[in-house]
């Protein structure tokens, strides 16, 4: 399959070509507009300092119904106990940042980069980026941040310094996006907590139609709400409509110039390949 290298237009290549490891093309910016269409398309970035941006279209991918959501007997317990206090966008920088910091076993470094950090602060501060915090007292413990378009919201990131905070977090969220008629979650890859939600492998494709129509009770933003009492916020916006001409974009003859420049310097850490491949969680 080719590997499209993308210009300043904005457009993207068929989600379907895709290679099978999910990386779709190279290049690009992370302006708002272009991270809205790759979102609405099932696209999304993911990269590691000192390499290009790479734009990823795993199918299937690991998505989880709304309605499904499964928690496990411990943490119906841990959630009864009520040890955290849980609100929504009320500290989304310090959550990306925290996302960025943290360790994570078998991972060097971050693909939250100073960029993606710029660029998702930028979304959130457009309404589209969303973040839920578990506090402790006045100590941030876990949280989770993503993007929301119409009735998909695309988990992004997560981290926890106490037992079981982020999924407190990601919990009281999907239900709180549940009552706002947000049907899907796209967990993009697997991860511990949306295998133990009942997440199922999902299509790109599945994305374009729900990402158009917003439901209309669905807020755009939740500054500063608390999920206990519920949230309440200003009607969601679709996002802004792009370009959808069929791309003309730039691809490496046969699709296999631009995997041989990347295979030719497997040993660099700053180029991609899969066993470098960045973990989300």
């Amino acid at each position: 399959m080719p590997v499209y290298r993308l210009d300043d237009r904005l457009a993207f290549p068929p989600p379907e070509h895709a290679e099978p490891g999910g990386l779709l093309a190279v290049g690009g910016d992370l302006r708002p507009e272009r991270l809205l269409l790759a979102y609405s398309s099932g696209i999304f970035p993911w990269y590691q300092a000192g390499q290009p941006i790479l734009w990823h279209s795993p199918d299937p991918r690991s998505v989880l119904l709304a309605d499904e959501l499964g928690v496990p007997r411990s943490l119906r317990k841990t959630l009864r106990r009520a040890p955290y206090r849980v609100t929504l966008d009320t500290a989304f920088p310090r959550v990306i940042q925290a996302c960025a910091a943290i360790r994570r076993r078998g991972q060097r470094g971050t693909w939250i980069t100073r960029e993606m950090k710029a660029a998702y602060l930028e979304l959130h501060r457009r309404g589209f980026a969303h973040s839920a915090e578990a506090w402790r007292g006045d100590e941030l413990v876990g949280g989770l941040y993503g993007v929301s378009l119409g009735a998909v919201f695309f988990g992004e990131s997560m981290f926890a310094r106490a037992p079981d905070a982020s999924k407190v977090a990601f919990v009281t969220l999907v239900e709180q996006l549940r009552r706002w008629g947000v049907t899907l979650i796209d967990c993009q890859v697997r991860t511990e907590t949306s295998r133990a939600s009942g997440r199922r492998s999902g299509h790109a494709g599945s994305f374009s139609a729900p990402c158009v129509g917003p439901s209309s009770d669905q807020p755009a933003g939740v500054r500063g709400a608390s999920t206990r009492p519920r949230p309440s916020g200003a009607a969601a916006r679709p996002p802004p409509a792009g370009p959808h001409e069929e791309p003309t974009l730039t691809r490496a003859s046969s699709g296999t110039s631009c995997r041989k420049r990347l295979d030719s310097r497997r040993k660099n850490p700053s180029v991609w390949n899969e066993s470098s491949r960045p973990r989300r969680s």
